[in-house]
């Protein structure tokens, strides 16, 4: 133990008990020891690259490109992703993908290309096989997207996994985005991003890396087009991204680039290339479309690490009732269960919970609770029992249960991707659902093993089952979220089958989306922690994942009364809209800040209230299209690189453009206009894009800009679903999708299409039907009818 790694266990022993930061010195040594003997050591490497074509096979989709020291499978999907993989690596197995062979376009065809190069040409894209095996990813117009280099392998001496690095160029125009939750984003600036689901420790805020939550997953977005590349390994690795610069005319551009390396796993991935709505349609259909949240999950839900007991949950829930706050779900922290025992209830503290969250549901309002993968190994721990008589726990090299440390003490961690495991943790939701807990989250689930010093993670040496192909923790880490997500998920799903399941984790990796949402995790209480809360939800967003949001206000602290009512406007706006206060955060509920910021929150809560039906749309659409709820104000003009490099704003649904307070002080703010008119939804005021206008954003309010033509459906006076037209320009037509009703059961009813124009002095709205135009099925308003600009 070095000089550092002693006064971090002094801080862990200070700060968690002497008795937990004993286990956790422990926790660390064992760590230690059993990565030391568990691993085999890498030794002399042999480096080695693919070397020239031999031949090649063609085959439905593509075809296989041997060279002298590798090979190379090439298959166009039907849904127009290209898969390639190196060394035999064919698609599956993945965690990743929702199928896992993928139906191949049999009209793609492997032919020859000059200079011994070979070639893939599908409807959306092309792909440029080098007799080197550099491979280069084209435009149906011939506009070169992206080259890849031959990739480099280092294989030890002695066998076993390799590692390898890929170095791929893009267009000099190009940005980057994605790379899972990443707090400086959402446009990736030059930098090295670590890909290992990793908990900070602390708050975390833009200038921290890694985060909870990473993936392999690229947006690249140019003039000529947008793509997604995704690499499928799970394995610890780090990407460089180096933007490019463009020769002012001189013909000397400099490209972008983007250098993977990767500890291990396959050397595979997936690309897809068009506007960034197919692109996220086609990553939809890959990895699987987004799990639907009930209707009640899109309004506000409030929280604590600690209520306390259940007549402080009471008193918060009347003070909401009283002040007039829409108020739709309660989160309990870790503080309500047994001695922090996961899938527990403190009955001192809540002997009738049956009964609160009945009292609860009659308000309108669900009870979540919270759960973590540790599972405490002291006497009367029930779950620690009956996983123990299944074999459910991950287990060391030598054949032991890995032992770590969770907020119940000395623990143990399942092996979720095992799939009777995957059905005992699953089955273990009913009695929660039984309590009356309507959803759950997922808190240290990357997962956090507390020590006190190195990784708070298991042991890399950790074996897991991996579908029963076996294999250690460096493999199975970044998806160890993912599948206990899946476990809740399934056990949800066959304890409440008419129910759409509420689950959201603070850790997950591709594919994540299939079972829940997500949230920021303990994000800095501060200016910079409201950015980065910004950046986060953006980022998933790009990476299929569409329901998340931070917690408004911070982890730790108390925010100003100015920073948490600016936390609280953006947050309405959010997928995810939770206030909640740490374990050493102050007070978050609205009427801790004084009069004014109680007033000025009731009103964005009240319009997160009349646009729920707009978000309940969007919920659908997120499903059936991969389109995220929040997106960035390129998502129509992705050619606009004004727009590429514009961060502090972003668009909700086709509709809205929001533009949150970022500083303090701040009463008015420049906003960038993407083509077309947009109206202030305050004001009326029209404004003309592409453009950069400044605009009112008093305390009361920020700014929120609707698009000319859009049809918004909002929650009337008297609670019923209406159309809120906003006038399209003159000349101009406009319309929008809408869905309403479904529930929060697992119908998905049937989105209608509507269609704006002028006419003389007024605006008409029709239905767009098989049938032909037909009149709206819901009460219209019509906004926008002002002045001409």
């Amino acid at each position: 133990m070095n000089g550092r790694d002693l006064v971090r266990s002094m801080k862990v022993v200070g700060s968690a008990g002497v008795v937990k930061g004993l286990l956790g010195v422990r926790a660390a040594w064992r760590r230690q020891r059993a990565d030391a003997s568990g691993l085999p050591a890498r030794g002399a490497e042999r480096a080695r690259v693919p070397g020239p074509v031999l031949s090649v096979e063609p085959a439905p989709g593509g075809g296989v490109v041997r060279f002298a020291r590798s090979e190379l499978r090439i298959t166009v999907t039907v849904g127009g992703a290209v898969f390639r993989g190196w060394d035999g690596a064919g698609p599956g197995p993945s965690y990743a993908l929702a199928d896992a062979a993928p139906e191949p376009d049999s009209r793609a065809v492997l032919e020859p290309d000059k200079d011994g190069a070979w070639r893939v040409v599908a409807e959306r894209l092309t792909v440029v096989v080098s007799r080197f095996g550099a491979v280069e990813v084209f435009t149906p117009g011939g506009v070169r997207l992206r080259r890849d280099l031959p990739p480099r392998w280092w294989e030890p001496a002695g066998g076993g996994p390799a590692r390898w690095t890929q170095r791929s160029e893009v267009a000099a125009d190009a940005r980057f985005f994605g790379l899972g939750g990443r707090a400086s984003g959402p446009r990736l600036r030059d930098g090295t991003y670590r890909l290992w689901n990793t908990d900070p420790g602390r708050a975390f805020g833009p200038g921290d890396d890694p985060l909870h939550l990473t993936m392999p997953v690229q947006l690249v977005v140019a003039d000529a087009a947008a793509h997604l590349v995704f690499h499928d390994s799970s394995w610890d690795g780090s990407v460089t991204l180096r933007e490019g610069e463009e020769g002012a005319g001189s013909g000397h551009d400099l490209a972008g680039t983007s250098e993977l390396r990767m500890d291990g796993g396959p050397l595979r991935c997936w690309v897809m290339a068009g506007t960034p709505a197919r692109v996220l349609q086609t990553w939809a259909s890959l990895t699987g479309a987004a799990a639907l949240p009930p209707a009640w999950a899109l309004g506000h839900q409030h929280g604590r690490w600690s209520f306390g007991n259940e007549q402080e949950v009471r008193r918060i829930v009347g003070g909401y009732h009283e002040r007039g706050l829409p108020l739709d779900a309660v989160h309990l922290g870790a503080d309500h269960l047994d001695a922090h025992r996961v899938f527990t209830v403190d009955e001192d503290r809540f002997p009738k919970l049956p009964v609160l969250a009945e009292e609860l549901r009659r308000d309108g309002i669900r009870l979540v609770s919270v759960v973590g993968p540790a599972v405490g190994t002291g006497p009367g721990s029930a779950v620690y029992a009956g996983g123990s008589a299944g074999d459910a726990f991950v287990r060391d090299a030598a054949g032991e249960v890995v032992r770590g440390v969770g907020r119940a003490g000395e623990a143990v961690y399942p092996d979720f991707t095992r799939a009777r495991t995957r059905r005992w943790w699953g089955g273990l939701y009913e009695e929660g659902l039984a309590q009356g807990f309507a959803g759950f989250w997922h808190d240290l689930d990357e997962p956090v093993s507390f020590t006190a010093f190195g990784e708070s993670t298991l042991p890399r040496s950790a074996r897991h089952d991996l579908e029963g192909r076996g294999g250690d923790h460096r493999e199975a880490h970044n998806v160890y979220a993912l599948t206990m997500a899946r476990a809740a998920h399934e056990g949800l799903s066959g304890a409440a089958p008419g129910d759409r399941p509420f689950l959201f984790s603070r850790s997950g990796w591709a594919g994540s989306q299939r079972y829940g949402g997500t949230w920021s995790g303990e994000v800095a209480t501060g200016w910079p922690g409201l950015r980065a809360s910004l950046s986060l939800v953006l980022g998933l967003g790009l990476c299929g994942v569409p329901y998340s949001g931070p917690d408004v206000g911070g982890a730790g602290g108390s925010p100003s009364p100015e920073l948490y009512l600016r936390w609280f406007q953006l947050g309405a706006y959010l997928p995810l809209f939770r206030t909640y206060g740490g374990g050493r955060a102050g007070r978050r509920e609205p009427w801790e800040f004084g009069d004014e910021v109680l007033e000025h929150a009731r009103v964005a809560l009240v319009e997160r209230r009349r646009l729920l039906p707009y978000f309940l749309t969007l919920a659908h659409l997120a499903r059936r299209t991969g389109a995220p709820y929040a997106r960035p104000l390129w998502w129509g003009a992705p050619e606009d690189r004004a727009l590429r490099d514009c961060e502090d704003a972003f668009l909700l649904g086709d509709c809205l453009l929001v533009a949150p307070v970022l500083e303090p002080g701040a009463d008015r703010r420049a906003v960038r206009l993407p083509p077309g008119r947009w109206y202030d939804a305050a004001t009326g005021e029209a404004y003309e894009g592409p453009a950069r206008v400044l605009v009112d954003a008093p305390l009361s309010r920020i700014p929120v800009l609707v698009r000319a033509g859009a049809v918004l459906p909002v929650r009337g006076d008297d609670g019923a679903v209406e159309l809120e037209v906003w006038a399209p320009a003159p000349g101009r037509t406009g319309g929008g999708l809408v869905v309403t009703g479904g529930g929060d059961g697992r119908r998905e009813p049937e989105a209608e299409r509507y269609v704006t124009r002028r006419q003389g002095g007024r605006v008409v709205v029709e239905r767009d039907g098989d049938d032909g135009p037909g009149r709206p099925s819901l009460p219209v308003r019509v906004r926008g009818l002002g002045p001409e600009v």
